[in-house]
């Protein structure tokens, strides 16, 4: 198992990323955002400028956390802006060597309202068969999406979508009802959603908080091992059952990657969050 990170929590510009992983000993990153523009919607000078610098620095990106079908669209949004995003993603990932893109399955509706399923369907087959006819793999992350509704939400993505592949977050889950079982909808356990879809997990992302426990308040986020999320236990389980992917760490300790007004961010604080984390998770893995 191999460690890696959203160094984008770390700081916003190219350089501080870098500085970030390289403090920690790593030579991975997870890569999201440049100066807060997703990597697939950098102009290609800019891209091919921080390709150039990551190559530079030994630096490899193991996988893209894209826009695509993300909590932020709609189902009913124009699935061609989908598939643009996809046309710019695949050489991108093409060269820097990128196997996995983190995707989703749209934004969830409010519970009760038609959530156009077979529309999600027929969508994420197009995604999964564009990236896998380019030698790519789709990864479908438990978010605020279609997805993560529940494991069993999940697992009938992988039942409809030939090909399609999880990527599993052990904090998502604690901010979102279990909506496989009757009301009042308890909150979904971390364990429970892992152990129902780790066969089909092919990457880890780690987050850990105090789940909520009321709806529309704001979790807190932890250091790892220091939440709700079950992290020592879930890698555990995972390195029992032979798993030797990567593990991307995404705090949020810091840096609610989601707040619009990023002005108002200590990004020291970011900084020097980010690299504990990931020293912290360093601890966590040698004690598995």
């Amino acid at each position: 198992m191999k460690l890696t990170g959203f160094a984008d929590e770390a700081g916003r510009d190219l350089e501080t990323q870098i500085r970030a992983t390289k403090d920690l000993g790593w030579s991975a990153i997870s890569s999201r955002m440049v100066d807060g523009v997703n990597l697939h919607e950098l102009p290609q000078e800019k891209f091919d400028a921080v390709a150039d610098r990551l190559d530079a620095e030994g630096i490899h990106v193991p996988e893209f956390g894209s826009l695509i079908a993300n909590w932020g669209k709609k189902i009913s949004s124009d699935f061609d802006v989908t598939l643009a995003e996809i046309d710019r993603a695949i050489p991108r990932m093409q060269r820097l060597g990128t196997k996995l893109i983190r995707v989703m399955s749209y934004a969830q509706e409010p519970w009760g309202e038609d959530q156009q399923e077979q529309e999600r369907f027929r969508r994420l087959r197009e995604i999964v068969k564009r990236f896998d006819d380019a030698g790519l793999m789709a990864i479908h992350e438990n978010c605020m999406n279609w997805g993560g509704f529940s494991a069993v939400h999940t697992l009938r993505l992988i039942e409809e979508v030939p090909g399609l592949k999880l990527v599993f977050d052990t904090g998502n889950p604690l901010f979102q009802r279990d909506r496989s079982k009757g009301e009042p909808f308890p909150w979904q356990d971390p364990w429970e959603f892992w152990t129902k879809v780790r066969d089909h997990v092919v990457h880890i992302h780690i987050k850990d908080l105090i789940s909520p426990a009321i709806d529309g308040v704001e979790p807190v986020y932890t250091m790892p091992g220091e939440g709700d999320a079950k992290i020592p236990e879930i890698l555990a389980d995972a390195k029992s059952r032979g798993y030797d992917g990567w593990i991307a760490i995404e705090p949020h300790v810091a840096t609610v990657f989601h707040v619009k007004d990023q002005s108002q961010v200590d990004w020291q604080q970011c900084f020097d969050s980010y690299v504990e984390y990931g020293k912290r998770m360093e601890k966590i893995m040698a004690g598995l």
